[in-house]
């Protein structure tokens, strides 16, 4: 071959490697994608959007740094769980932000799934932020994950039937039966299914008369109290005011219960507002709330906190983005946007005298009055377990045996303790 064709072909070659490499994209050094780090965010779908639209708008914020990309988990908390330790146990790097049920954080970081959070980033997330709220994100004395949102549960009832609120739970459980018996609705819509719902329900009960499932060094402490909260259960879930299907009840079914007029009170959390303003706006006029009932007259109720908290997996490839865009997803506007749109309550301070949260979150001063004297799960990594020996104790509530629950229960929480395994 002539130098002229050899030059010929070799500028063939060169034009083909040029082509094949244009159709192929961008070469990088590292194997990494051209454009910014996605950030997958894994929580539970909200039907109003708020998380949506907070991860769109931090992508836009970050200026090209990051772009979030929501991966929805299962709709119950135990679903959701169970997919998050499940690809946590495999060392998942395609976690980055995980939605965590507060009560998980403790359970996941002593197993090392997440990265606490870094040390000059621990003010920016404590400022402002609700004590209680903060609490649940912390463990062993190290802030484990930033607070989303939080939750806490209001006693919502009718004032056309209920002119003034009941103060305890006895009181509610007496106007639910006579309006009952007046053929008037008087149920008590709470959810009484065996799931996580059914240890919130004892442990405020056990918190508002006094006592504790669990001492701060992760011990059984239940007392005289189990006893005296099983009670109120069983009488409840025994009476005129109960709903034929307690035992089979979540939080949307009490919820569907109240709108469709059957019940003159319910024990939930404020997504059911905007709720009833859409679908009931005839009842919706004499929605009305209050603090959650109290065992004892006179005493203050200790209801129990719930919420979401942000943690970032400890296989992250990009923790310093991650935890970037999680500060983002909780600041200020992310946050009303979710009280107003999703009624999910805000953990910080400020929000609650925010005239525009104010205007659309009519309750917002007795939610955070209920927070300040909110009672927490048990924080422990065996929280799981514990939980699931409650659940069982407790149900069904119309078959508890009160006699018969502090022994039962000091026993299997024990054995439960003892354990210490995560349960998948």
């Amino acid at each position: 071959m002539r130098s002229g064709e050899r030059g010929s072909a070799w500028r063939c070659v060169l034009l083909l490697v040029l082509a094949v490499a244009a159709l192929a994209g961008p070469l990088s050094c590292g194997g990494g994608s051209a454009g910014p780090p996605t950030v997958s965010f894994y929580i539970f779908h909200e039907p109003s959007g708020a998380f949506e639209r907070g991860a769109e708008r931090c992508s836009r914020l970050s200026n090209g740094r990051y772009h979030i990309r929501i991966s929805e988990l299962p709709s119950t908390a135990d679903g959701q769980r169970q997919q998050l330790v499940r690809r946590l146990a495999a060392s998942d790097p395609s976690i980055d932000i995980l939605g965590m049920d507060v009560v998980w954080t403790a359970e996941f970081a002593e197993a090392g799934w997440l990265r606490s959070v870094p040390a000059g980033l621990r003010e920016a997330v404590s400022r402002g932020t609700l004590g209680p709220a903060l609490r649940t994100a912390t463990w062993r004395g190290t802030l484990q994950a930033l607070p989303y949102n939080t939750n806490t549960q209001l006693l919502w009832y009718r004032r056309d039937l209920v002119p003034s609120p009941p103060a305890t739970w006895a009181q509610m459980i007496d106007m639910g039966t006579r309006l009952e018996e007046q053929g008037r609705p008087g149920r008590v819509e709470i959810q009484g299914a065996q799931y996580e719902a059914l240890t919130v329900w004892f442990n405020s009960l056990v918190a508002s008369a006094g006592g504790r499932i669990l001492d701060d060094a992760g011990r059984s402490a239940l007392d005289h109290t189990a006893t005296e909260a099983a009670e109120v259960m069983r009488l409840l879930a025994r009476s005129p005011a109960a709903d034929p299907s307690l035992s089979n009840q979540h939080e949307d079914d009490n919820r569907l219960a109240f709108e469709t007029g059957r019940a003159a009170f319910e024990l939930n959390y404020p997504f059911i507002y905007p709720s009833a303003r859409t679908n009931a706006p005839e009842l919706f006029r004499n929605l009305a709330w209050a603090l959650y009932p109290s065992m004892v007259a006179g005493r203050p109720s200790h209801v129990t906190i719930g919420g979401i908290n942000l943690g970032v997996s400890a296989f992250s490839p990009h923790p310093d983005v991650a935890f970037a865009a999680a500060l983002c997803l909780r600041d200020a506007d992310n946050q009303r946007f979710a009280a107003v749109h999703g009624g999910l309550p805000p953990t910080l301070s400020a929000l609650y005298d925010d005239p525009d949260l104010r205007r659309e979150y009519p309750f917002a001063d007795t939610i955070r009055e209920a927070l300040a004297t909110a009672s927490v799960r048990p924080l422990t990594p065996a929280y799981t377990n514990v939980s699931l020996e409650i659940q069982s104790a407790l149900a069904p509530p119309s078959g508890i045996q009160p006699q018969r629950i502090l022994g039962d229960l000091r026993t299997s929480i024990g054995n439960a303790l003892n354990s210490q395994g995560l349960v998948p």
